[in-house]
């Protein structure tokens, strides 16, 4: 590789034309003596050199050409080490410049942009805030002068219910609600038929003016006196405060609905005519029927009652308007014009209600329609009726279906039992032991287990509803006195509810005792003799029993039962096992004390375990082997002897 660098640069070297002048002769150097015998030779002399500027080029070069083959070699000896040439520096280049440039300008058509944008929006700012604020005064202007008008009815109202409403409990709203239902009702079935039927005569008119004006005075009043007391939950927090409420009411969209559902269009009646056309408006407060509808249903204990008669007042509702529909129709075609439209004859609206009952329900046996508009109107009834009828009895079946959901379950169950019975052969007796627990337990609780339903409730509700239920007879027990409440809440958590039949045996006496009961319901006697026919006590609801052998240990049979319990009648028992209050002592331990003190003190007054019979040894038995001599004994013999 050296050598052909060097046939390639040799002539260019060797050319006088780019060689620079040659240096100037030196003199001669006078001549060394002649080397003496025994001496070392003299050194070589130097390598003679063209020029020595393209001299040390080539050294660099050359120099340069073997670093970079021992870098390759290092690279083929290990791949991942860095590659040999250099990154370039950081410099100030052309392209630099150029995008520095054009990144100055974007930045200066964005700030551009921002500024007109800001500007524009601060515009519209002002615009919309000048709009607000004078739309903000002229409702606190008109708020203001409305609470004045109103204040004196609203210090009456303050005597009879209080500052606020609750809505959801308050049965005094709930009754202002049904009044406010019904005027919505009167303004929804009354406005079409005064609007289709000729009912406006001039001896009628004074009679729908007054009633008018009363629903309106009324809807008047939801407004200002009640809609504006009721309490509104914030961020969990119940408002009670008048002036906060007021405010909520009057930021919300149900203002302007009941607003505008009262508004005076009924002036037009001046110009007009009279006509209910102006009093559609009223019924816009559809929102006023579906609270009323809730709260209904929350309070009351069968509210699928509610359900079925809202829905065949849909039903009836429904037909109204169709009946209403008919007379136009027919006042359009001309009243008795052909076979198909109202003849005229009789009452107006029961004719017109009787085709719409026939029309939507598909009986059919109507007149055939004769024009094209009256086709068409027969087709649309069809279709309509179809429709909406399958889906009111759709719903009405869903509604009777969650009425009689829970009796559906009992009824299946009761089903199936008899029919396990029935496969294994179970005798009549216990069959029919079986079916008056199920028919009881229904009769008695409306359900066959109350676990379930109070499973679905918070431990804040089942707690609150078993304090209220049994808390103050664990506390009069004389055995759990000077426990912690905590503990006694527990245990009701706990506590099952059994029902016995009448003359079934609730414990035995020899038993092993697992449970305390507590009386809900019905009574217990304690009987005994020799065919447990003796009474000795009777224990009513209210009573404890059983409770004594939670604390007794099972060593020596001090855990069994001593007497034998029956059932008097039907009795609803709660069971509180023995296993579970234990569970619930490990994390009451000043409690298990007390219980453990009272629970010896409870075994020392019944006193020991009777032992039983001792058993006489008789004939051969009398000669047994006579028992050995203790060893001791033997010992101190053989010391004496």
């Amino acid at each position: 590789m050296f050598s052909r660098l060097w046939k390639l640069l040799a002539p260019t070297l060797l050319t006088p034309i780019h060689a620079p002048p040659p240096a100037p002769t030196p003199a001669p150097a006078p001549t060394p003596p002649p080397a003496r015998v025994g001496h070392p030779p003299s050194p070589s002399p130097p390598l003679l050199v063209v020029n020595k500027y393209i001299d040390d080029h080539l050294r660099s070069l050359i120099k340069q050409l073997r670093d970079r083959t021992t870098s390759y070699k290092e690279k083929v000896i290990d791949p991942y080490a860095s590659s040999p040439e250099h990154s370039p520096p950081i410099s100030r280049c052309d392209y630099s410049i150029r995008e520095a440039e054009e990144r100055t300008q974007k930045e200066e058509e964005g700030r551009e942009k921002k500024e007109e944008q800001a500007k524009k929006k601060k515009d519209g700012e002002v615009e919309v805030k000048a709009e607000s604020s004078w739309s903000k005064v002229i409702l606190t202007c008109l708020f203001s002068m409305t609470d004045m008008l109103f204040k004196p009815l609203e210090e009456k109202l303050d005597v009879w219910m209080d500052e606020t409403i609750d809505p959801f409990t308050d049965h005094r709203y709930i009754f202002w609600l049904s009044l406010v239902t019904l005027v919505y009702n009167y303004n929804m079935w009354f406005i079409p038929v005064r609007l289709a039927f000729p009912f406006h005569s001039p001896r009628s008119i004074p009679f729908w003016t007054f009633f008018d004006v009363l629903a309106d005075i009324i809807y008047l009043l939801d407004i200002m006196a009640f809609q504006t007391r009721l309490q509104f939950v914030k961020g969990g927090d119940i408002i009670k405060d008048r002036s906060l409420t007021k405010l909520n009411y009057r930021k919300s969209a149900r203002l302007w609905v009941d607003i505008f559902s009262v508004f005076p269009f009924d002036l037009l009646y001046f110009h007009f005519g009279f006509t209910s056309l102006f009093r559609v408006n009223r019924m816009l407060r559809v929102g006023s029927f579906f609270e009323f509808s809730d709260r209904l249903e929350s309070i009351m204990s069968r509210a699928y009652i509610w359900r079925v008669t809202r829905t065949i007042g849909y039903l009836l509702y429904l037909l109204h308007i169709n009946a209403c529909l008919y007379y136009v129709a027919s006042n359009y075609e001309g009243i008795s014009s052909t076979k198909w439209v109202y003849d005229g004859e009789g009452s107006a609206y029961l004719r017109c209600y009787y085709f719409a009952v026939r029309t939507l329900i598909n009986i059919g046996g109507l007149p055939d329609p004769q024009t094209v508009f009256e086709i068409l109107f027969q087709m649309s009834n069809y279709f309509i009726g179809v429709f909406v009828f399958s889906s009111l009895i759709g719903q009405m079946r869903d509604v009777i279906g969650a009425a009689t959901a829970g009796q559906t379950y009992f009824r299946t169950s009761m089903d199936n039992t008899v029919s396990y019975m029935n496969t294994n052969k179970i005798p009549k007796l216990v069959q029919n032991r079986v079916r008056t627990w199920y028919n009881y337990t229904w009769a008695s609780q409306g359900m066959l287990d109350e676990s379930e339903l109070l499973e679905q409730m918070p431990l804040v509700m089942r707690t609150a509803i078993a304090v209220d239920i049994n808390l103050s007879t664990f506390q009069k027990i004389e055995l759990f006195k000077g426990c912690d409440n905590q503990m006694l809440v527990d245990m009701l958590l706990r506590l099952k509810s059994v029902i016995y039949l009448p003359g079934d045996f609730v414990c035995k006496k020899g038993d092993i005792g697992k449970e305390m009961y507590i009386i809900k319901a019905g009574a217990v006697q304690v009987v005994g003799g020799p065919d447990n026919k003796t009474v000795f006590v009777t224990l009513k609801a209210g009573c404890v029993f059983g409770e004594i052998s939670l604390l007794q240990s099972a060593a020596n049979g001090g855990n069994r039962r001593t007497a034998n319990v029956a059932a008097y009648g039907f009795a609803n028992l709660f069971v509180l096992d023995k296993k579970d209050l234990n569970d619930i002592l490990v994390h009451y331990p000043e409690s298990q004390k007390i219980l453990a003190r009272k629970g010896r003190k409870l075994t020392k007054a019944k006193g020991p375990v009777p032992a039983g019979p001792v058993e006489q040894r008789r004939g051969l038995a009398l000669f047994t082997e006579k028992p050995p001599t203790p060893k001791l004994l033997r010992n101190h013999e053989k010391n004496a002897g």
